[in-house]
């Protein structure tokens, strides 16, 4: 007599309330396609750009109509349930999960605020934690991070909204005094190039900072560099391993959210035409870049390799990368031999080695005998 496996439920989170709402749809239908049906049961949980999280048939050809037909569902009270709760009653209570997959992009997802919200509920996830999370999603602070560590990073500034609003012309000094042009403005806070500006006069600053400013309330301004876009993925936890480097040869200018997402023409070079020395380096970095963050499960690091001095700079660190047909994280995977099948499975074994990992920590002591009422007079 044989018995069945029982299947993970794997509740794909996408959507959410940020500028990357689409990007995030895109990677949700590409990892639902790539779930082993014999292992893994897709459960699709879309949070609508109004916050409403609701759950669908589970079906990946089902997913453009998740956000408009979907039950509405919210995260349970007990940390022990590994389901989700219908607002609505409804036959058969709660929507069971055994591990989260979020693939939601920017601001509400990949900042830390999804992740403690996981981690309140008790439910296992895929990729970094709070820590991680929120500082990879913060240019700013992550490239502070890199400095300390000692990896080397392009000349930068970062503003706050409110001073930009403020004190408009001190602003503008400040920047000014630190970098030359040209330059990139950009949200610190938000991926996929949404919101980004190459600056190469002064008169089309105060534009970019404007535009930059609808995105995030704080804009990071860094020289740009004449050079090679170079990225390379990061699996692992504890002892985590790097890909092979690739290239990305925009056929734009920079590569923006419309290359990215919107265009064919830009190319990925599979792997980067380095000299074995550079791949070491970069992999180096890109080690080292997730480690300072405190990263898990996934990262992409993306660098520029400057034409003039052959010197490799780390720009950012993404702590959930595109997951779309196209997107750099499974393709470099897939070139260093794990294909994205695998590497779908790979991610669910370590977020739950993860879980358990935290399981082990205590969030609580028992005081001695008569130690509570000594703490109550």
């Amino acid at each position: 007599m044989t018995t069945e496996k029982k299947r993970l439920r794997v509740g794909v989170l996408f959507g959410g309330r940020s500028g990357e709402h689409e990007v995030s749809l895109a990677s949700a239908a590409s990892v639902m396609r790539a779930l082993d049906p014999e292992k893994y049961e897709a459960v699709p949980i879309g949070i609508s750009k109004d916050g409403r999280w609701l759950v669908g048939a589970g079906a990946q050809k089902l997913l453009p109509e998740v956000l408009k037909s979907g039950e509405r569902v919210m995260l349970p009270a007990d940390p022990n349930a590994a389901a989700l709760v219908p607002l609505d009653e409804r036959p058969g209570g709660a929507v069971r999960v055994d591990v989260v997959f979020p693939v939601l992009h920017g601001t509400f997802g990949e900042d830390g605020t999804i992740q403690g919200l996981l981690d309140l509920a008790g439910l296992p996830y895929v990729g970094a934690g709070v820590l991680a999370s929120a500082v990879g999603m913060d240019k700013d602070m992550q490239k502070r991070l890199f400095r300390e560590e000692g990896l080397p990073v392009v000349d930068f500034i970062a503003t706050q909204r409110s001073e930009w609003e403020l004190h408009p012309a001190a602003v503008l000094r400040a920047i000014t005094k630190r970098l030359k042009y040209p330059m990139f403005v950009k949200p610190a806070t938000l991926g996929s190039s949404v919101g980004m500006t190459k600056v190469k006069k002064e008169e089309d600053l105060p534009a970019a900072l404007d535009l930059a400013a609808e995105y995030a309330q704080k804009i990071l301004v860094e020289r740009a560099i004449k050079g090679r876009e170079i990225e390379v993925s990061i699996l692992g936890n504890e002892t985590p391993k790097a890909s092979v480097p690739g290239e990305i040869v925009p056929h734009r200018e920079f590569y923006d959210y419309t290359a990215k997402y919107l265009e064919e023409g830009t190319r990925l070079v599979i792997p980067a035409k380095l000299t074995k020395a550079q791949v070491k380096k970069f992999q180096e970095y890109a080690v080292r870049a997730f480690r300072v963050i405190d990263g898990a499960g996934m990262a992409r690091v993306d660098f520029f390799l400057e034409r003039r001095t052959g010197k490799i700079y780390v720009n950012e660190i993404n702590t959930i990368p595109g997951f779309t047909s196209i997107s750099m994280y499974p393709k470099l995977w897939e070139a260093s031999g794990i294909s994205y099948r695998e590497l779908i499975d790979k991610l669910i074994e370590l977020a739950l080695a993860q879980h358990n990992e935290k399981q082990r920590t205590k969030y609580s002591i028992e005081l001695p005998s008569g130690a509570a009422g000594a703490l109550e007079s």
